[in-house]
């Protein structure tokens, strides 16, 4: 074949091609205006070509409107870009105690089982007091002879058969006694091992006859009314959460159960090693169905910026990058975008829109910037306002 047929094939493959890809593939037409094709030229590779008959007449019934391309737009609006914090935390009680003796001895009594709720000062176990009782009752008689040795001195003196001295030594020997007895009916008391604190009894971890000291755990107490959650949050959080913040808690063993609690505390400063911030939650528990050690998941949510809002099918894209079609009056209009955020029914932008503004969703393949456009509906909506308008006449 000679040289001269095969550019004439080659050409008319190229502009097959090429028509194929301008009609059939959006933004088409914008790369090759961005190359330098003219705008007539791609008019013409983008409309089809009329025939005669009926083909002719389809084709002309189409171009009704000037030409003008068939578009279905959506308009714009704006919404916040949803900011917000997922951490897993671990639970605890709003005041745990492990609860110690305060002196050294056997154990005689354990007045409580595991589960039992107790208040603030409730004795929980005994230990053997039968010293402390003697040294206790020695120090009353002490006590009361102190007194009554005093009582006496103070008559004698109003007769001067005794000195102001006697009297004053008798006195000090009754406010030593006395001090005796307090000691002595403190150690008394101290035999007894009460609840600091009001909560659940956890697991008794001792036997009746056990020697204990002031080391040894009788049991802990869970005060579970609340429950504080600890978690870790990213550094870009750090200046955003405040005390008192509102939070959203689920329990991993409990996914249905939502949780409305509160900031209760910030650490001041970050972990250098995973910059990460303290945070602790406080949760209500007022069904007791929370324990302390449950995993929670927490989320926070911030408000965060405003932006445009399209329809999904707006989005287009191009070398360039990404951008959407939005009619002027009769015209269309190319305006980039930078997407911020997806969601499933719209998409957060960032870009020159106004709220309320015309984008084109649906027949997007044919448009050029500048392009004469057809909203669908708009027609038949206002040919209806007139034919309501003609009838009221």
């Amino acid at each position: 074949m000679r040289v001269w047929k095969q550019l004439a094939v080659s050409a008319a493959v190229l502009l097959v091609g090429v028509t194929v890809w301008v009609r059939f593939v959006p933004g088409a037409g914008e790369t090759l205006a961005a190359i330098g094709v003219s705008h007539p030229l791609i008019d013409a590779l983008s409309k089809p070509q009329t025939g005669g008959g009926q083909g002719g007449e389809r084709n002309s019934g189409r171009g009704q409107g000037g030409g003008a391309i068939l578009v279905m737009v959506r308009p714009s609006a704006t919404a916040v870009v949803n900011d917000r914090l997922n951490a897993i935390g671990n639970g605890e009680a709003i005041h745990s105690v492990s609860v110690t003796p305060t002196a050294t001895g056997n154990l005689t009594e354990i007045l409580v089982r595991s589960g039992d709720k107790v208040a603030e000062g409730q004795v929980i176990a005994r230990l053997d007091s039968d010293d402390q009782k003697i040294a206790a009752d020695q120090a009353r008689l002490t006590r009361d002879s102190a007194r009554e040795k005093m009582e006496r001195y103070r008559n004698l003196s109003t007769a001067r058969a005794v000195t102001a001295v006697d009297v004053r030594d008798a006195e000090i020997a009754l406010q030593t006694a006395e001090l005796a007895l307090k000691t002595a009916e403190l150690d008394l008391k101290r035999r007894d091992i009460v609840a600091p604190s009001k909560g659940v009894v956890g697991i008794i971890t001792v036997n009746v006859g056990d020697y204990v000291t002031t080391t040894t755990p009788i049991a802990v107490v869970d005060d579970r009314s609340e429950i504080l959650v600890d978690f870790w949050v990213p550094e870009r959080f750090a200046s955003k959460i405040t005390v008192g913040q509102p939070v959203t808690a689920f329990a991993i063993a409990q996914p249905g159960n939502q949780l409305d609690g509160a900031i209760h505390a910030i650490d001041n400063r970050l972990d250098q090693a995973s910059r990460t911030l303290r945070v602790r939650a406080r949760l209500e528990n007022p069904e007791d169905t929370l324990r302390a050690g449950m995993s929670f998941s927490v989320t926070m949510a911030f408000d965060g910026d405003t932006y445009p809002t399209v329809d999904p099918l707006a989005i287009q894209w191009s070398s360039e990058g990404s951008y959407i079609w939005r009619v002027v009056g009769d015209r269309s209009e190319k305006v980039p975008v930078k997407i911020i955020q997806r969601n499933p029914d719209k998409v957060l932008v960032d870009a020159a829109l106004s709220e309320g503004d015309e984008i084109v969703t649906e027949g997007v393949q044919r448009l050029r910037n500048g392009g004469e456009v057809r909203i669908a509906g708009r027609e038949r909506k206002q040919d209806a306002a007139q034919k309501v308008a003609e009838e009221t006449k």
